[in-house]
């Protein structure tokens, strides 16, 4: 499974990591991690971005690629848990982050189209309440939106809330740009470099996979979901994998549209070799809860063959990112760390606007600067409702980690290999194993998360096993795909040892 903006594309060549003491080190080379690396080198600071895969390998490489204010039904879920100020101040941020990057692709070449935003209704009433509800929110907001009975696309629909010259690129497009301004302001970018430990005491100490140790005065971590366990982050973010799927079409609406209410349809167009391309998405499901990932992509690829008929599949894709427990992204210090480690992560899929502003935000709080709208997001009061929400988290966390370690109990290990593209989780004495066949090759491992020991689920659509507790992901192999865990999975033998 290749995104769009992905495939065909060479991996960002590796700087080496010269030396073992940087100002600053920032983990994760998506968007996020990126911005923050070339506003500190920009500030004088000598800036190093670890990377533990390739750049834009997670997240930002692949998403819908949609730089928008109209997010969904954002505006509803917000309003309903925070005063007005700080929904204008969410507004605030990402108008400022959005404004930000098309400044920067302007003045970089960086294609971006113009396009108008649409939360719109499904053919039902549940879909046109949420859908007035969300126009209704995002005016109370200051959003200048407008509601349109009739939009022009072949799927069934009851109008939608519209918010004009909003904007849409590929991401890659932006991180190629982003490394290039990085290096010549004087930063670094290492790839292949996974950070497995900060230092608690001191000036940080960052300790690397392969044993590399590095000194900083601050440690950004611009990972998806926070690599250390300090903040608790894991049990106040929801992880979610949704899907996408691109199609040549020439006829493709040229309007960024989301369904407000489920099942959730993301749709846009986008340029192709071949003239346009259509890009269908949605879908989504807490990782690791559900039978199936692959029947996630057949159900949009059977929507798409209903209203867009015609349409010939070229990609087809997943993405991983993290609701926090109040809606509002988590971005500043990390608790008990003195001011020396920072996070951001808690984008909801909204990331091309949530992770420019964070960068601003946690440069500025370094750089001893100051963001109105980031102090009013900072000092955010969480509200009952909102204090539930972990409650409700943690409780699926638990029933769900409960359900796997009850199926892995009740069956034995594979006694013959899994069928081509399958795994399955049995006992090896009283340690699951996970055993799988891909391309060939038969491989075992012990099914135990590193992170926090959740019982894995086999990923029928992207090959994987994945954690359904706090949604790290491994390949079939072990190696770490997505945290919050840091270490692979321990190999096993095929008589169930490990290696």
């Amino acid at each position: 499974m290749t995104s769009l903006w992905l495939d065909g594309r060479e991996p960002i060549r590796s700087d080496s990591l010269e030396g073992d003491s940087y100002d600053d080190v920032v983990v994760g080379a998506g968007l996020t991690g990126l911005m923050t690396a070339l506003l500190l080198s920009r500030s004088g600071r000598g800036v190093v971005v670890l990377e533990a895969r390739e750049v834009g390998a997670v997240t930002t490489g692949n998403t819908t690629g949609k730089l928008s204010l109209l997010q969904g039904t954002k505006y509803t879920r917000l309003t309903s848990r925070h005063p007005e100020s700080l929904v204008r101040a969410y507004v605030e941020a990402n108008l400022e982050g959005q404004q930000w990057l098309l400044r920067y692709c302007e003045e970089h070449d960086v294609p971006v189209q113009r396009r108008p935003a649409v939360t719109y209704a499904p053919d039902d009433a549940q879909g046109l309440k949420a859908a007035r509800d969300e126009h209704e929110a995002a005016t109370a907001a200051g959003l200048g939106v407008r509601w349109a009975d009739e939009l022009d696309v072949p799927f069934p629909h009851r109008g939608g809330t519209v918010l004009e010259d909003q904007a849409q690129l590929d991401p890659m497009d932006v991180l190629e740009a982003l490394v290039e301004s990085v290096r010549a302001e004087g930063g670094r970018i290492v790839t292949g470099a996974r950070v497995q430990h900060v230092s608690r005491l001191g000036s940080p100490t960052v300790r690397l996979e392969d044993g590399r140790s590095i000194r900083c005065e601050h440690v950004i971590l611009a990972t998806g979901t926070p690599i250390l366990d300090r903040g608790l982050y894991f049990a106040k973010l929801e992880p979610g994998r949704s899907y996408a799927l691109a199609y040549d079409y020439p006829d493709a609406p040229e309007l960024m549209m989301l369904s407000a209410s489920g099942p959730t349809r993301s749709v846009r167009d986008a340029p192709a070799t071949s003239g346009r391309a259509l890009l269908i998405g949605g879908d989504g499901h807490v990782v690791g809860r559900t039978r199936s990932e692959r029947a996630h992509l057949n159900r949009l690829r059977d929507w798409t063959a209903e209203y867009f008929p015609g349409a010939v599949e070229t990609h087809h894709w997943s993405a991983q990112d993290y609701t926090s427990h109040d809606g509002v992204p988590y971005v500043g210090g990390m608790p008990r760390s003195f001011g020396k480690v920072y996070v951001a992560t808690g984008y909801a899929k909204w990331g091309l606007t949530n992770g420019v502003a964070a960068a601003l935000d946690i440069t500025a709080q370094i750089l001893d600067g100051r963001l109105r709208w980031a102090d009013r997001i900072h000092h955010r009061v969480t509200r009952p409702r909102s204090a539930l929400e972990p409650v409700r988290m943690n409780a699926g966390v638990a029933a769900s980690g409960l359900q796997h370690i009850l199926d892995a109990a009740l069956r034995s290990r594979p006694e013959t290999p899994p069928k081509e593209g399958t795994g399955e989780v049995g006992r090896s004495g009283v340690v699951p194993v996970g055993v799988s066949t891909v391309n060939g090759r038969t491989c075992a491992v012990q099914a135990l998360c590193t992170h926090l020991g959740g019982v894995l689920a086999w990923n029928d659509a992207e090959k994987s096993w994945d954690c359904p507790l706090h949604g790290s992901r491994f390949s079939p192999t072990g190696e770490v795909l997505e945290g919050p865990a840091t270490r692979a999975l321990p190999r096993r033998e095929p008589d169930g040892t490990t290696t």
